[in-house]
C-alpha cells in the first residue's frame, strides 16, 4: 500500500529529467549554429581624381535677334530655317521701291546744292577782285561771301541726305550679322513690317563656335574644395600648369595648360570631344539656391550639332586630386539616425560598429574620420548582422572604378543600360526557317522519336471511343 505513491513520484522525476535534457540539447544546438559568412574588403588609401559632376545647360556664345531697320512689305526669305549661315549672307528682302526713289531724290537735291555752290563761288571770287580795287562796297563783298558759305553748308546737308537714303536702301536687304544657326522666321512673306513695333522682329541667330555651358556649384562643395586646396589635401593641376597660367590671359590660354578643365557628358553616355575651360566664376552666392554660377567655354571648330543651345547635359570638373584619400565602396556604410556607420571586423572575426565621417563621390565614399588604411570592413549586407557577432569572412578585392567597368562595357556602343535591357526584352527567338541545318535536323529527329508514356496513354484513350463507335 505504501509503494503506490512512490511510482508517480518516480515518473515525475523521470519526466523532469527528460525535459531538462531536451532543453539542454536545444540550447547546445542553437549555440552551435555556424557563424554567417559576410563579404569584406580592406580599406585602401590612394590619390583619387575628384571629378565633380553638375547638371548644366548649353548656350550659344552669341544669341541675337534679327530685326528690320526699315518698314515695308516683306518680299522674300532667302535662307532655310535652322541652317548654318555665314556672316553677311542675305536672309530677307524688303520692298525697296520707295527707298530707291528716296535715294534718287536725295541725289537730285545734292546736285542742286552743288550747282548753287559753284555759282556762289564764282560770285564770291569776282567780288573779291573788285573789292581789292575798291570797285564794290564792303556790304556787297560780305553778302557774296555769306552766300558762298551757305551754299557749302547746303552741299554737306545734301550729301548726308544721300548717305541716309543709301543706308535705308541697304537695310531692305537683311543680312546675317554673325555666322551661326538661323532660326525660324517670325514674319511670313507678304507681311507689312515696321521697325518700331513687334512686326519688326524677323528671326533669331545663334553662334555655336564657341559654345557656352552654364552650371552652378553648391556653396558647401566650393568651401570643401577651397579648404582642401588651402590645407594641401586637394591638389588642382600640376605645378607646371600653375606656373604657366596667367590670370589676365586665362581666356587665351590653351585648355591643355589650364589646371582644371571641364568635360561634357552627352545623353548617350559619350564625352564631347572638345574640352572646355571656365571663363566665368560668380563672385557672389545665389541666396535662393546656395550656389555659385559658373560658365565654361567649348570650341566647336566644325560647327557640329553634337551640342545645341538650350540642351541639358552634365558637366564634369577634371583636375582636382584628393591626396591620400581613404576610400571604401558606397555599400560599406550604413546610414543611421546617428550618422554613417561602418562594420569593422577585428582579428577574431568579430563585428563592431564604428561611426564614420565621409563624403560620397560617384560609387564610393571618401572617409575623413573613423577608418584608416588596412581596416577590414563589411562590404554589404550590414543589416543582416549585429555588433558583437562573430562571422566568417570572405575577402574581396576593392579597386577604384572597378564597379563601373561592367557598365562601361555595356555603354561602349553609346547605348544606355536601360536601352540594352529593353532591346533584350523585345527580342524574339528565330523562327524555324532561320534555324541552322543542324538545329533543323535535330528538331526533325525529335519529332520522329516515339511519344512519351503519358502521351501514348492519352492517344490510347482517344482511340477507345472511336473503336466503340465502329
Amino acid at each position: 500500500m505504501n509503494k503506490k505513491p512512490f511510482i508517480p513520484a518516480v515518473l515525475s522525476a523521470v519526466l523532469l529529467s527528460a525535459a531538462f535534457v531536451c532543453g539542454c540539447s536545444k540550447t547546445e544546438q542553437s549555440g552551435s549554429l555556424p557563424a554567417p559568412t559576410v563579404n569584406a574588403i580592406t580599406v585602401i588609401q590612394q590619390d583619387l581624381p575628384w571629378n565633380i559632376e553638375y547638371p548644366a545647360q548649353v548656350a550659344g556664345s552669341l544669341e541675337i535677334q534679327i530685326r528690320a531697320q526699315v518698314g515695308g512689305i516683306l518680299q522674300a526669305r532667302l535662307y532655310n530655317e535652322g541652317e548654318y549661315v555665314k556672316e553677311g549672307t542675305q536672309l530677307f528682302q524688303i520692298d525697296d521701291k520707295e527707298y530707291k526713289v528716296a535715294l534718287e531724290k536725295a541725289q537730285g537735291t545734292l546736285a542742286q546744292a552743288q550747282a548753287e555752290e559753284r555759282r556762289t563761288q564764282r560770285t564770291y571770287a569776282r567780288m573779291k577782285r573788285l573789292r581789292a580795287d575798291n570797285a564794290v562796297s564792303q556790304q556787297d563783298y560780305d553778302n557774296a561771301l555769306s552766300a558762298y558759305e551757305t551754299a557749302q553748308a547746303n552741299v554737306k546737308v545734301a550729301k548726308a541726305g544721300v548717305s541716309d537714303a543709301e543706308i535705308n536702301l541697304g537695310y531692305t536687304k537683311v543680312t546675317a550679322p554673325i555666322s551661326g544657326i538661323a532660326g525660324k522666321e517670325a514674319q511670313s512673306v507678304g507681311s507689312l513690317i515696321s521697325p518700331a513695333g513687334e512686326s519688326g522682329f524677323l528671326t533669331t541667330m545663334v553662334q555655336i563656335n564657341p559654345l557656352y555651358v552654364n552650371f552652378s556649384m553648391p556653396s558647401r562643395q566650393f568651401e570643401k574644395l577651397a579648404a582642401g586646396f588651402v590645407s594641401g589635401q586637394i591638389s588642382i593641376g600640376s605645378e607646371s600648369q600653375k606656373d604657366k597660367l596667367d590670370a589676365n590671359k586665362y581666356r587665351q590660354t590653351d585648355v591643355a595648360d589650364v589646371p582644371m578643365y571641364v568635360e561634357v557628358l552627352l545623353n548617350n553616355g559619350k564625352i564631347y570631344p572638345q574640352k572646355g575651360k571656365i571663363i566665368f566664376f560668380d563672385s557672389t552666392e545665389d541666396t535662393q539656391t546656395s550656389s555659385l554660377a559658373m560658365k565654361a567655354e567649348f570650341a566647336n571648330p566644325t560647327n557640329s550639332r553634337a551640342l545645341m543651345p538650350g540642351q541639358f547635359v552634365r558637366v564634369r570638373l577634371v583636375g582636382a586630386i584628393y591626396k591620400n584619400a581613404i576610400l571604401i565602396p558606397s555599400s560599406a556604410l550604413l546610414n543611421t539616425s546617428q550618422g554613417l556607420v561602418a562594420y569593422v571586423i577585428d582579428q577574431n572575426d568579430t563585428v563592431s560598429a564604428r561611426p564614420v565621417q565621409a563624403q560620397l563621390q560617384d560609387d564610393m565614399y571618401i572617409v575623413t574620420d573613423g577608418l584608416k588604411a588596412g581596416d577590414r570592413i563589411m562590404r554589404e549586407g550590414l543589416i543582416k548582422v549585429r555588433p558583437g557577432q562573430q562571422v566568417q569572412v570572405a575577402m574581396q578585392d576593392f579597386k577604384v572604378g572597378a564597379e563601373k567597368e561592367e557598365e562601361a562595357v555595356l555603354n561602349q556602343d553609346g547605348r544606355s543600360v536601360a536601352a540594352l535591357e529593353k532591346e533584350i526584352e523585345s527580342s524574339e527567338a528565330p523562327d524555324a526557317q532561320s534555324l541552322p541545318a543542324d538545329a533543323a535536323s535535330a528538331s526533325s529527329e525529335a519529332a520522329a522519336q516515339p511519344a512519351a508514356p503519358a502521351e501514348q496513354a492519352s492517344a490510347a484513350q482517344n482511340e477507345q471511343p472511336a473503336a466503340a463507335a465502329k
